[in-house]
């Protein structure tokens, strides 16, 4: 006959279990790292064996951190997305994902200035001769992430051919923030076209634009601009809006990806993803492939030596023994705990932000970390605690806050910037209001104003129109 524990003999595990499955689900990859490393260091129960397994069905690994079976894609539906844990990590800009190399550093990079930042990305692509050339240039970038001095004083400098120096201001420009490294604005923005441009359509002329229309796109002389070009007024607004959604001259300003410096309170800088969304094909319907990256490198597990040990250890250590044991199990069990609840909380938000993901801001749908936790059937901490301070990269390599997805502003920002490029005079922020209300976004004139502040966009009466 099955007998009942009694209730304090359970709750306290249960309680520990949880509360310790909360604390890690709160921690980002890199903190997630530290808290590993920590335990390591402290519980003798514990180890790291030299061996990658799935964090999911625990099959061995054998090339790299990603598992065949896992990361399968679904027959179900070709809208659900493929959601995996994966113990790859993100050496390079923009979520090129490579093994591990002398020249990573694993820790948190929120700590790393941008030279040593980017230096570890390229670090790998430069031969061993010319990463002194990479250093200087890296040492000779301003707050913007260009570069303050030319290359042909780099190449007198270091006694080398200006085409060495070249090569390697090429391999910079494209790590991440992309077009750091670059000699101007201009050419910052032609880089982020270059590489955008293999994975996306890009309006046409829009590097002509670029060349030659800053200083019109500046004051938004769009008709003046088309004039000088030969070019469609609208064509003109289109080469305008992506390079407003799209690129920045300033890398170094950029938040992993962010189209410009925020104005206002400056919001938190990601150096490196927690998820990474990408397509599984080229399509434009393709299936999303969600990866949430684990930052474990061997397979932790409980010491059989140590196990072996407390059976012939003196009667006064098993006690102590034994709690280790008991610590080291607990761990790894809530470590598992998390990655599954970050596995189920991404399978909905993917599929629930589907458009988002692919389109943008517009497309964003109203959801809560209320309305999650129904589905998922938890408490709302428990979706809040998953998505605090977490990053995850886009499928067009843009870099946001995991928070974003449940930002219910987001959307009437957009529309209210959309709104702003299109106005034939400067608008009212009561105009906005209405026009705003039109769309379906009701809000009051002092939210308009809000939002115009978190967007960087003046008030009527200083904006200037073409």
């Amino acid at each position: 006959m099955f007998q009942h524990l009694p209730v304090h003999t359970i709750r306290p595990l249960t309680t520990a279990h949880l509360a310790q499955t909360m604390t890690l689900l709160s921690l980002t990859s890199g903190e997630l790292q530290q808290q590993i490393e920590a335990e390591l260091a402290s519980n003798p129960a514990l180890e790291l064996v030299d061996e990658i397994r799935c964090p999911t069905c625990r099959r061995l690994l054998r090339n790299g951190g990603v598992c065949p079976v896992c990361s399968r894609p679904s027959l179900k539906s070709e809208d659900d997305p493929i959601v995996f844990v994966s113990t790859r990590d993100v050496v390079s800009g923009f979520g090129d994902v490579e093994e591990k190399d002398d020249y990573e550093d694993t820790g948190s990079a929120s700590t790393e200035d941008l030279a040593t930042y980017v230096f570890r990305q390229v670090a790998p692509d430069v031969s061993v001769e010319d990463r002194g050339i990479a250093a200087f240039l890296l040492t000779h970038l301003d707050e913007d992430g260009l570069l303050t001095v030319s290359l042909e004083e780099v190449a007198a400098y270091l006694h080398v051919p200006l085409t060495r120096v070249f090569g390697v201001q090429k391999i910079i420009q494209r790590a991440d923030p992309l077009g750091v490294g670059s000699c101007s604005t201009t050419e910052a923005l032609l880089v982020q076209v270059d590489v955008l441009r293999e994975s996306r359509h890009v309006p046409e002329n829009l590097e002509r634009v670029i060349r030659d229309g800053m200083d019109y796109l500046s004051r938004r002389q769009y008709h003046e601009l088309a004039k000088s070009l030969g070019m469609a007024d609208e064509a003109v607004r289109e080469c305008a809006r992506f390079i407003a959604e799209n690129l920045n001259p300033f890398p170094g300003r950029s938040s992993w990806g962010d189209i410009r410096e925020p104005s206002g309170p400056q919001t938190q800088i990601f150096y490196r993803p927690d998820i990474i969304i990408s397509r599984l094909t080229g399509e434009p319907d393709s299936q999303l492939v969600v990866e949430i990256l684990f930052p474990l490198w061997g397979t932790l597990r409980v010491n059989p030596l140590f196990k072996q040990a407390i059976r012939q250890a003196e009667d006064e250590n098993k006690e102590s023994m034994k709690e280790d044991l008991e610590r080291a199990s607990l761990f790894i069990k809530c470590l598992q705990q998390r990655n599954h609840t970050m596995q189920r909380l991404m399978a909905q938000i993917a599929t629930l932000q589907r458009d988002f993901i692919l389109y943008g801001e517009k497309y964003l749908r109203p959801i809560t970390r209320a309305y999650l936790a129904k589905v998922l059937g938890v408490h709302e901490s428990t979706i809040s605690r998953a998505v605090a301070n977490k990053s995850v990269q886009l499928p067009n390599r843009k870099i946001i806050p995991l928070a974003d997805f449940f930002d219910r502003s987001l959307s009437a920002r957009m529309v209210l910037k959309e709104i702003i490029h299109q106005e034939a005079r400067p608008l009212s922020d009561s105009e906005l209001v209405q026009l705003l209300a039109e769309r379906g976004y009701e809000v009051a004139r002092r939210t308009v104003a809000k939002y115009r502040a978190m967007e960087g966009i003046l008030p009527a009466n200083l904006r200037r129109t073409g």
